[in-house]
């Protein structure tokens, strides 16, 4: 973060010193909402949270260095109180960003954001300097916390926003303002709380119009919803995609005998061959996005291409490929799912196994609302008509009716199973998995099935193939 005096954070956020012999001492250091995270000059922000409340670790944030605290309430050490602590946040983010004036990209979807935003950073890492989203911490918490951690040498700043409803992208964007807003897709993640893909779109382009005129926004040409957000936005518009109208598309896409795409990248100054070591068709989509983000930012295509080419994954549980040493490749996918995600992580996996035996390891979707009895169906169905050799529906009612889709396209036999929980899931593939299969684990993050691919791989030597 830029270098701010106490009385000055105080000031930004409408905060109340206490405790503050010297309002002129100055916050150097990262801002932080763990205590054990804190270094010399740190902020450390005070949240009481369902389990733990962070005043009560103030007195221990500033004795390990911590210039000083963001708060509630008094704490007996120096610390600024407001009334609300989330909204000073982002109040501190938001000077500290206008400020700065650093190119700032935005991107949401209902999915690949985080691989998206992954491929966007590391591409602009080639143009200096890039701060982005950790992991998924795309809300109004973490979204400042990343913006917070621009400095003067930064040079572009790359932004995941996620949406629980309408208004809060439109929130997200009011503190950190965007020049480059980038609308991955509109999928059915979430549905059961927003009510439609209709009600999505509606939240999902908030994004664009909230740029500024001489703004760009990167639309999805490829989906009829996102493609409409043309007119929602008073910013200059670029379409990427397949389409043949796409500014920035895709030609003679192709897969490797590992699921890695491979594709000739066009764009009006030019085109050049991208071979990603990222698995999976869907990442051709994410790839063209994160172009043509780095060609409004000055990057040509050929170095474009080289970038995306060298870029890997940043997230963990998101196509993790791991081979052990007896040449079971596990597919660790298990940070979240929903349809759109499920249905390519499954293409990606037959893609992967030709030749060998798969295994798509798939826990329930959370957050469907009254779609989901029937969108289960569907995934349960797809992994049959892909010929996927063995699905393991994981949980409760909806896992099981996966298993129910299944056994309706043609899944009579041993090719589906339906098991009650991950322990079950990892004793029936210890068990079952030989040498040389391919085991996809997928499911939404409150399921927990990363538990599944980490019993496969524990004490196996293996190379990972995605990081």
């Amino acid at each position: 973060m830029i270098t701010l005096s106490l009385g000055e954070i105080a000031e930004i956020t409408g905060g109340t010193p206490h405790d503050m012999p010297d309002p002129r001492v100055q916050v150097t250091g990262p801002v932080v909402i763990d205590s054990r995270e804190v270094r010399p000059g740190s902020l450390f922000v005070a949240f009481v949270g369902e389990r733990a409340d962070g005043h009560d670790f103030a007195a221990g944030a500033v004795a390990a260095g911590a210039a000083g605290v963001l708060a509630s309430r008094p704490v007996g050490v120096p610390a600024v109180v407001v009334d609300d602590v989330v909204a000073a946040l982002g109040a501190l983010a938001r000077h500290v960003v206008a400020r700065l004036g650093t190119p700032l990209v935005a991107l949401t979807g209902s999915s690949g954001k985080t691989s998206t935003k992954d491929l966007i950073a590391q591409v602009l890492e080639h143009l200096g300097p890039t701060v982005f989203t950790p992991g998924s911490l795309n809300n109004e918490i973490g979204l400042p916390l990343t913006a917070l951690r621009a400095d003067d040498s930064t040079r572009h700043l790359v932004l995941e926003m996620g949406a629980r409803g309408k208004g809060h992208i439109r929130y997200l964007t009011g503190l950190t303002p965007p020049r480059i807003g980038v609308v991955l897709n509109v999928g059915t993640a979430h549905v059961g709380e927003f009510g439609g893909r209709d009600a999505i779109a509606e939240a999902k382009g908030e994004l664009v119009e909230a740029l500024p005129a001489d703004g760009l926004a990167v639309l999805n040409a490829d989906d009829p919803l996102v493609r409409a957000m043309a007119s929602r936005t008073k910013a200059r518009t670029v379409l990427f995609g397949e389409a043949a109208d796409a500014e920035v598309r895709a030609e003679d896409v192709r897969l490797d005998d590992l699921g890695r795409p491979a594709f000739t990248l066009r764009t009006p100054t030019g085109c050049a061959s991208v071979t990603l070591r990222l698995y999976g068709e869907h990442h051709v989509s994410n790839a063209l996005a994160a172009a043509a983000v780095a060609r409004e930012l000055g990057m040509p295509v050929d170095r474009i291409a080289t970038a995306l080419s060298e870029a890997g994954t940043l997230s963990r549980w998101r196509m993790e490929v791991t081979e052990r040493a007896d040449g079971v490749t596990v597919v660790n996918d298990a940070y979240n799912a929903n349809p759109e995600s499920m249905r390519a992580a499954l293409r990606a996996l037959v893609a992967m196994g030709r030749g060998r035996r798969t295994w798509a390891v798939l826990g329930e979707m959370a957050e469907l609302g009254g779609d989901s009895l029937a969108e289960h169906d569907a995934v349960g169905r797809m992994a049959v008509r892909l010929n996927v050799s063995k699905l393991v529906a994981v949980g409760g009612q909806a896992a099981a009716w996966m298993r129910v889709g299944a056994y309706n396209e043609g899944s009579w036999g041993e090719e589906s199973v339906h098991v009650s929980d991950a322990q079950e899931a990892i004793e029936l593939l210890r068990t079952e998995v030989r040498p040389g299969d391919v085991v996809l684990v997928k499911a939404s993050r409150a399921i927990g099935l990363e538990k599944v691919a980490q019993a496969l791989l524990a004490g196996a030597e293996g190379e990972a193939g995605a990081r």
